[in-house]
């Protein structure tokens, strides 16, 4: 069985994708270093609005386009599959850092917080979806 993503067979724009990962990661940074679950309530609730009711409505992804349109960036298009499996992990994590959080594990929370900042800069810098190889692992343990 070959590495693969999820493929959905429909495109989106892989620039402002990592944008975005610009923006969650200077969202975890601000949440690790002020200790202040306000910025992981926004970023939730973004990812929310993203995954199911409407991309176009998500703030992060606005401001994306918006700072893609300024720089007057050039489009990459993307499968949607593999962005979209990397945005419900990310849902994950920031439940799983605001639950954390709200129980006084502050110190976990912060491990969690960590590891998805870890996840986001990969996708940033290289480009490297830390999502897709989960999913693979994932379908190579329940095929």
């Amino acid at each position: 069985m070959a590495p693969a993503c999820p493929i959905a067979f429909r495109q989106i724009d892989g620039t402002i994708t990592r944008i975005n990962s610009l923006i969650i990661t200077l969202m975890l940074a601000a949440y690790l270093l002020s200790s202040e679950i306000f910025f992981i309530y926004i970023l939730g609730v973004d990812l929310i609005i993203r995954l199911f009711i409407n991309k176009k409505l998500s703030p992060i992804n606005q401001i994306s386009s918006l700072i893609k349109l300024l720089i007057r960036a050039q489009t990459h298009n993307t499968d949607a599959g593999a962005k979209r499996l990397a945005a419900y992990f990310a849902l994950g994590f920031s439940w799983a850092v605001i639950a954390l959080h709200t129980f006084g594990l502050f110190n976990i929370a912060n491990i969690v917080a960590l590891i998805f900042v870890s996840c986001s800069v990969t996708e940033l810098i290289f480009n490297y979806c830390i999502g897709c190889k989960i999913y693979f692992i994932y379908k190579k343990i329940t095929a």
